[in-house]
């Protein structure tokens, strides 16, 4: 009878994550079938762009500045042992620009940007207010969660630029500033070494799906939230955890794609 039981509930859970899948699945293509809102009120946008990546401005920038920091430390450690110190730049600007920006950025963005939208549609289901829309003919998706979904996509590269950008800058104030490599040979080796197609490019690419996935998965779990204190808690807890682990698998398979040659 055990094994009856345990195959039971092998099979529900299975078939409560296809149905999931299916639900978030529909959830995107009913963002992608009413974006038209995106065109006729870009005010709605703008705004959520705003609130989305300035207040996640702050902790973007002290953190690309600490990254640049160490990046710079480790990186002349490693150097020095073969003489190359003066391509400091340029493992900065790689390492940044290919993986660390867009990643970290994405994690950052999940843990602030993502729970704050999670929480955010969670209590306006709690509330009422998005059944309030639908009695008076508004559709709830077209109005809130456009909106928000594409200020998130268009947010999320801009956030990874500057904390890529911050993180050069502290890479040269430690390896300039502090070790002493010569400045000409930091940003020559970097201009040289930096492609804009096959590095910058690929990393913009990363970040715009990066910004796709966690705000849709933070629009979800807030779409999905039990209207009670505890489930917009855990909602807000699954959007960090699941989102973060999107960000990582898909690094991996977008790394595998783009830097494979």
């Amino acid at each position: 009878m055990s094994h009856f039981s345990f195959l039971a509930s092998l099979g529900k859970q299975a078939r409560e994550r296809l149905t999931g899948l299916g639900l978030f699945t529909r959830f995107f293509f009913m963002l992608l079938q009413r974006s038209s809102i995106v065109f006729k009120r870009p005010r709605l946008v703008s705004q959520q762009v705003h609130f989305i990546g300035n207040f996640s401005l702050l902790i973007i920038i002290v953190s690309g500045l600490f990254v640049g920091f160490v990046l710079g430390l480790q990186g002349y450690y490693t150097l020095n042992r073969y003489g190359s110190e003066e391509a400091l730049g340029l493992l900065v600007a790689l390492s940044l620009t290919r993986e660390l920006g867009p990643v970290i950025t994405a994690l950052l963005f999940a843990g602030r940007a993502g729970t704050s939208l999670t929480a955010e549609i969670g209590l306006m289901k709690a509330d009422e207010q998005l059944a309030a829309m639908e009695v008076m003919a508004v559709d709830p998706i077209r109005r809130v969660f456009v909106p928000r979904f594409w200020g998130g996509v268009i947010a999320m590269p801009v956030l990874a630029a500057v904390f890529s950008m911050v993180g050069i800058i502290g890479g040269w104030v430690v390896g300039v500033l502090l070790i002493g490599i010569d400045t000409g040979a930091f940003w020559s080796q970097m201009q040289n070494g930096v492609d804009v197609y096959k590095d910058v490019l690929n990393g913009v690419i990363k970040s715009i799906i990066f910004g796709i996935a966690v705000t849709l998965i933070a629009l979800y779990e807030g779409w999905q939230a039990r209207a009670t204190p505890e489930g917009v808690a855990r909602a807000t807890t699954r959007t960090v955890v699941t989102g973060s682990l999107a960000v990582l698998g898909l690094d991996f398979l977008l790394t595998a794609l783009m830097f494979s040659n």
